[in-house]
This record gives C-alpha cells, sequence and structure tokens, in this order.
C-alpha cells in the first residue's frame, strides 16, 4: 500500500458538496427529506451527500467533495437524530433514505483512510441504527426492505468497527462486541473470535452476558436461554430479534420429542412465558404452523407431528423488544451504548 499523502483529506464544510447539491437539484434527483417547505428546492440544511457506486478508472473525489471526520459524525447524528424519528413518511422510505446516507459515510471514511477514534464513532453510531432498524422493518416486504443487503452492511460494519478495535482500546467496545456475538447467535466463527478477546473486554458484564446467551442457545437450554433474553435492554434484543424464531422453532422441537405423550398436554399460558411470546393466541398459532395440535387452550406435543415450515416471517415482539425502547430517543440510546 502507498503512503497517506496518497489518500485526499475532506474540507467539505456541509453535509452534501455544493456542487453534488446543485447538480441533483438540476436534475430533479433530491429526495423530499431534503427539499424545502413546499418547494422542489433542496434545503442545504437537510441535503446529505449520496451514496456513489465505485466505478473502474474513477478519479477520486477532491479535498473540496469530501467530508473531514467532525462532519462525518455531525452528518450521522443529524440522521438518526431529525431523520430516523419522521413518523410523517413510511418507515421503509425513511430507512432507505439514511442507509444509503449512511453508506456515503463510510465511503468518504474509506477514501480518506480514516482510523482511530473518529472511524468508531462513525461506525458504533451507524451500527446502533442498522440493529434497530432491523428490527423495525423486519415485517416490510422485500420490494421495500431488503434484509440480505441490510445483513451485508452489518456485518462489514462489524468487520471494519472490530478491525479498528484492534488498534486500540474504545469505551463502546465491550457493548459492539456483545453486539456482535448476539447479531451473529450460534455461529462457530463468531464465538471463537470473541472467545480470543482481551480479558477485560471479554470479562465484561455486557460480553458475560452475551456468552451466557450463546451457550443456553447452543446447550438448547430453552428455558434460561429465553430467561436471558428477556432481561436484554433494547439494542442487545434488537441483534438477537432475527434468530428468535428459529429458536423457538427449535425449542417446539425439542419439547415434540421430550413431552411427547398422547394425554400429555401443555398450557399455552406457560408455553407462551416460556417462550417469551407476546400473548397465548400467538403461541397457539405459532404451534399450528409447526404441525401440532392446539386444544381447549393446551398444546399437544408429538414428535411424529412437528413440521418445519421453512421460512419464518419473524414479526415484532412487544414483550421482548418494544417494551425496551421507552421514551429515550433512539439516538440517546445509540450514545448510551457508545459511551
Amino acid at each position: 500500500m502507498g503512503g497517506a499523502d496518497e489518500f485526499p483529506v475532506g474540507t467539505c464544510p456541509g453535509m452534501c458538496p455544493l456542487g453534488e447539491l446543485a447538480q441533483r437539484e438540476r436534475q430533479g434527483r433530491l429526495h423530499r427529506l431534503e427539499l424545502r417547505e413546499g418547494t422542489r428546492q433542496g434545503d442545504p440544511a437537510r441535503v446529505v451527500k449520496e451514496y456513489s457506486r465505485p466505478a473502474a478508472g474513477k478519479e477520486l473525489p477532491r479535498p473540496q467533495e469530501l467530508r473531514p471526520a467532525p462532519v462525518l459524525l455531525a452528518t450521522v447524528c443529524y440522521l438518526l437524530g431529525q431523520v430516523a424519528p419522521r413518523a410523517d413518511l413510511p418507515p421503509a422510505e425513511v430507512h432507505a433514505f439514511i442507509s444509503d446516507r449512511l453508506r456515503a459515510v463510510r465511503q468518504d471514511a474509506t477514501l480518506q483512510r480514516l482510523r482511530g477514534a473518529p472511524c468508531v464513532a462513525l461506525l458504533e453510531r451507524s451500527l446502533g441504527y442498522l440493529l434497530h432498524a432491523g428490527y423495525q422493518l423486519c415485517q416490510e416486504p422485500p420490494a421495500r426492505f431488503d434484509p440480505h443487503l441490510h445483513r451485508t452492511q452489518l456485518q462489514e460494519c462489524f468487520s471494519w468497527l472490530r478491525r479498528c478495535y484492534r488498534d486500540s482500546c474504545h469505551h463502546g467496545e465491550p457493548a459492539f462486541q456483545a453486539l456482535f456475538l448476539l447479531y451473529n447467535l450460534g455461529f462457530p466463527e463468531a464465538l471463537h473470535q470473541v472467545l480470543q478477546l482481551p480479558d477485560p473486554v471479554r470479562a465484561s458484564p455486557e460480553l458475560r452476558t452475551a456468552l451466557a446467551v450463546n451457550w443456553a442457545y447452543l446447550e438448547r437450554n430453552w428455558a434460561r436461554f429465553f430467561r436471558l433474553v428477556q432481561a436484554l435492554p433494547h439494542l442487545p434484543i434488537c441483534a438477537l430479534h432475527r434468530h428468535l424464531g428459529p429458536a423457538r422453532r427449535l425449542a417446539l422441537l425439542t419439547f415434540s420429542h421430550g413431552f411427547s405423550a398422547r394425554n400429555c398436554r401443555c398450557p399455552l399460558a406457560w408455553l407462551a412465558r416460556l417462550l417469551a411470546v407476546d400473548s397465548p393466541e400467538e403461541v397457539a398459532e405459532l404451534c399450528r404452523h409447526h404441525g401440532l395440535t392446539v386444544l381447549d387452550g393446551a398444546v399437544v406435543f408429538q414428535k411424529a407431528a412437528f413440521r418445519d415450515p421453512g421460512v419464518l416471517v419473524q414479526g415484532l415482539s412487544q414483550l421482548l423488544v418494544d417494551s425496551k425502547r421507552g421514551e429515550a430517543p433512539l439516538l440517546e440510546i445509540i450514545e448510551d451504548a457508545c459511551s
């Protein structure tokens, strides 16, 4: 790799270079989140640099087209603090805008080879938002929210952030290493990487909890697993959320073998509490979806009746996720995790 002097240093003072703002305004490519109220004109206080796909032979941007680290961080805070809470537009549209602009932030950081604390600050806040958005949009159709692209962006951010952590210590490392493990629950390589972390990080309360959740999952100790899951705060449970459907499926499979008897019935209310499901009605539907018989408020576990329905659409959860959010703004929740 060449010397550091080969990489530009950004000098753009705003969230979007003026040249791009003018060009997109002429071409009618400004998002409605970037317009002045009641006009088709761009608001410099709202226009955010969009992601530009790299192309072979494309020249590096000039310094005035790149935002320095403080401007990049201010941009991320604007997106999370001012745009993410917008309730007057469809959530998927708001997310698509934020996701694209966060990619542009990471692109500017990459082109300038940002390292250390400035880069960590950008990545931690981006990851906090992406984890929250993955939960918030889990029921959206693929045409409005691409879960594969979302997972790819999350894993790339985790990989980059964890490389930064290897260079120096940062306050948010225990929390985000724990989020990495919870997001990759049950994956041997993720567990192996976490177990190689320095002792002070691995011994932190956040990682001890994440490791306990992971071991309970691997051991198929479902009572312990869901008890630990219910105690997780908002961001960690958002990170884990995509694994709840598979975990419940495995739990029902375990119970179908362990409690398989014609006259053995398990009350739905008990099962809902055990699996941390919002209501007995929801757990009844889950059981039927797996081929199990539901009679008079109870489920009959029979191993011959159990079937794997394939892909499960993981829905929202009042008990596990929404109740943990509280009244705090999203940006405040993420800042707490970074501190």
